[in-house]
């Protein structure tokens, strides 16, 4: 199969001035393409998002946060990456407000930023204000909030996704799993491997792998796929969070 090559009367050099076409270009053979020569056009493509990190085959792993419907995550794991994740969305254009009972962790990053007026705020437990949301200005809303959050004033909703970060599991945890669309794991203890596994439907070896996974290693979940990535600070990421770690 080609392209139709078929075309009517070439108009006038005053029918193209009047149209806006102005004037006529260099003349090129018209281009036909076979069914086969087809698939040879496509391009690589990847996801639009934030870059978390890289995969098992060294490929750039992607998050897509700025979502037009409502987006949960939960992290069970640790500060150092909901801080990378919540530096990297706010470089992608993104608004974040950061829920927490622990200001002082987050203020070097919000004075790096410019004191909150460049894409990052925090905000005391119960009280982030409504973000308004919109496709132009995205937002992601990080809750830290230790081991039993609260319930959240502000939800997810379209291009507002929220990121719950859990140190380790807690009794909440198991609903907070349940309902989110994504779930990323860190190194946890053998019994609470074996309880995610169990919420999670995890096989066996990827249950087992959880308690010894390297610092900077997380196991994110969706219910189709399971994804191992490592995170990888920039040399301003180390300067500013220092080096991976689990614990704070």
């Amino acid at each position: 199969m080609t392209t139709d090559t078929s075309t009517a009367p070439e108009p006038s050099f005053g029918e193209r001035l009047r149209t806006g076409f102005g004037l006529l270009g260099p003349r090129h053979p018209r281009h036909t393409l076979t069914v086969e020569q087809a698939d040879t056009l496509t391009l690589p493509i990847g996801d639009d998002g934030v870059v978390v990190g890289v995969n098992t085959e060294g490929q750039p792993a992607v998050l897509g946060v700025n979502r037009p419907t409502p987006y949960d995550m939960v992290l069970i794991g640790g500060l150092w990456t909901a801080q990378v994740l919540a530096l990297r969305a706010a470089a992608t254009g993104a608004r974040v407000a950061v829920e927490t009972g622990r200001a002082q962790a987050w203020m070097p990053m919000v004075h790096a930023m410019g004191g909150g007026q460049n894409g990052l705020a925090v905000y005391d437990v119960g009280r982030v204000p409504p973000q308004g949301a919109s496709a132009g200005t995205p937002v992601l809303v990080v809750r830290d909030c230790g081991m039993r959050p609260p319930r959240g004033r502000v939800a997810s909703a379209p291009w507002q996704s929220v990121l719950t970060l859990l140190p380790y599991l807690s009794p909440v945890a198991p609903r907070l799993m349940r309902q989110a669309r994504l779930v990323g794991v860190q190194r946890v203890s053998p019994d609470e491997a074996a309880e995610i596994g169990r919420v999670l439907a995890l096989p066996r070896p990827e249950i087992d792998s959880l308690p010894s996974l390297q610092d900077g290693v997380t196991l994110w979940c969706t219910d189709r796929d399971r994804q191992y990535v490592m995170t990888q600070a920039t040399d301003a990421e180390v300067g500013l969070l220092g080096v991976a770690r689990r614990m704070d």
